[in-house]
């Protein structure tokens, strides 16, 4: 299904080979500027362009700038030959190919890589002044040829800030994630070290009571090994989590609660002006893993934010937490009217981002979205057991 963005973009893309077709027609019905083998070169040309510009290009792509750039050469061949013809028709000179190597700048600017782009959008734009001087070497013509000069001026500076808005997402996004990486860490970190203290101080009660209660010992022995194991679990989550090289030592400490401590976060929720909140528990909450129920808390606490900041009259925002043998399920729901897309907000809306950050970081995965009765529902799974994911 496509997003409203990729339908606007299909829909210019349509627009624009519309435009070839129509400015093809009037090539045609008014005569080329040249006659013969050269009018069939001038038409593949035309169609050429919009073979270069239409398909979708990744960020960075090397092939497209080195396609543009023979494009580019070809048609400045195309217009030096026309013009050392020597012999005029005086039809058009192709505009459905001007507008071709118009969207071949916008483009090149837009998704080329910067090593080959500048000299393929020098050439392209070269190929597009010199263009009308197939038509002749009148004022006229040299007048088109710089006003077509201007245009792709225009479109390319176009290209690169729709680059530039691009490129600034993205790297916001990565210091989202990258924070998000940073703060889960720590939160193991302190869990880690709790359970290494609490494993040596019974480790040292252990050794004292040896000799007069053999019993103890063998549960002080059990406790450790108990507690070992799961700091060594939390260890090699914390370890993979820390590898990622985009991960920040300098993010903010920030230790987050569980979901033993959302029942005063909804409290305070609603007792703040927001709607009313309700929590519905559904199996015990005791022995889950200290980074499911962090996340599991940072689920719920983003998206009552979000309901805050864009659930327009809102009136309840029930908040669902059941446990299964292999998962915490987490629902927040609201019965407000869902965000309107291409309204703008007050801040830009990262926060999702860093969830599916937290989330992917256990293992687990989240969906937001309308839901079947209207407002906006945020479903979380996460895994109580790593194996459960693998």
């Amino acid at each position: 299904m496509l997003t409203q963005r990729a339908l606007f973009f299909r829909l210019a893309q349509l627009g624009a080979l519309f435009m070839m077709a129509v400015l093809g027609l009037f090539d045609l019905a008014n005569g080329m500027s040249s006659t013969g083998d050269i009018v069939v070169l001038q038409i593949l040309t035309a169609i050429a362009t919009a073979a270069v510009w239409l398909p979708r290009h990744r960020q960075g792509s090397k092939r497209l700038p080195k396609v543009a750039l023979l494009l580019s050469v070809f048609s400045l061949l195309l217009t030096v030959a026309i013009a050392g013809q020597g012999t005029i028709y005086g039809g058009s000179y192709g505009l459905a190919e001007a507008v071709g190597l118009l969207g071949v700048l916008f483009v090149l600017s837009r998704r080329g890589d910067p090593q080959w782009a500048i000299g393929a959008v020098l050439a392209t734009g070269m190929a597009l002044g010199f263009l009308p001087l197939r038509s002749g070497f009148g004022t006229e013509m040299v007048i088109v040829g710089l006003a077509q000069g201007l245009a792709g001026t225009a479109v390319i500076g176009l290209g690169i800030y729709l680059r530039t808005l691009e490129s600034t997402r993205l790297r916001a996004m990565d210091s989202v994630r990258a924070e998000q990486r940073a703060e889960f860490a720590r939160d193991l970190h302190d869990f880690i070290a709790h359970h290494v203290t609490g494993i040596v101080v019974q480790a040292q009660g252990a050794r004292f009571i040896a000799e007069q209660d053999p019993q103890r010992v063998l549960l002080a022995l059990e406790q450790i090994e108990a507690a070992g194991a799961e700091t060594m679990a939390s260890m090699r989550r914390m370890v993979g989590v820390l590898r990622d090289p985009n991960a920040r030592p300098d993010a903010p400490l920030t230790p987050l609660a569980g979901v033993d401590e959302l029942s005063p976060l909804l409290e305070q929720f609603t007792t703040s002006g927001g709607p009313l909140a309700r929590l519905h528990l559904d199996g015990s909450t005791e022995g889950v893993p200290v980074e499911v129920s962090t996340s599991a808390y940072r689920v719920v606490m983003e998206a009552l934010t979000n309901i805050r900041r864009h659930a327009q009259g809102a009136r309840v925002a029930d908040v669902w937490v059941r446990r299964t043998p292999d998962w915490l399920l987490v629902r927040v729901a609201n019965d407000g009217l869902p965000p309107k897309a291409g309204v703008p907000r007050d801040a830009p809306g990262y926060g999702l981002v860093g969830l599916q950050e937290r989330v992917r970081a256990v293992g687990g995965r989240i969906t937001a979205g309308p839901g079947i009765d209207g407002g906006w529902v945020v479903d979380a799974a996460l895994p109580l057991d790593q194996e459960v994911t693998r």
